[in-house]
């Protein structure tokens, strides 16, 4: 069975009540529920995190080398600031899919930069929820791949 980690990062904890106008309503919970549901309909295991904290962050992602086959992240606002998680990243050797509620390129000049897209499978953004499940379809059609 194709494992698969998803991250969830910084402040996605308050996603539906955090600037909807952006984020959208859809809470963290809904997400995860859907994430799971996607999962199972693909017979994949799934484990879900989120931190506000980048240090745990790397090390879900140094964990992930020992169980998971992929990595779904939304590195939030650590997309354009975190050379430790992209060096965490780049260093699992895990496929890994970078995933936005937003688009991050229709954002501020700031958000147009992602320290992780180079060390990617590839990116996608702009989709609300629906960037997570795309995301997991690309991880999982990256896995089966590899086999």
């Amino acid at each position: 069975m194709i494992k698969i980690l998803v991250i969830h990062g910084p402040n996605l904890d308050r996603l539906g009540t955090r600037e909807t106008q952006i984020y959208g309503t859809d809470t963290l919970d809904d997400i995860n529920m859907a994430i799971q549901e996607f999962a199972k309909d693909q017979k994949v295991e799934v484990k879900i995190v989120q931190s506000n904290h980048e240090g745990e962050i790397v090390d879900e992602i140094g964990k992930a080398r020992d169980w998971a086959d992929a990595i779904v992240i939304n590195p939030a606002g650590y997309t354009h600031t975190s050379v430790a998680i992209r060096d965490a990243i780049a260093s699992c050797s895990l496929p890994t899919v970078e995933v936005h509620l937003s688009n991050i390129y229709a954002r501020e000049e700031f958000r147009h930069r992602s320290l992780v897209a180079p060390v990617a499978a590839g990116q996608i953004t702009g989709f609300g929820l629906q960037s997570y499940l795309l995301g997991l379809r690309a991880a999982i059609e990256i896995v089966k791949k590899r086999e």
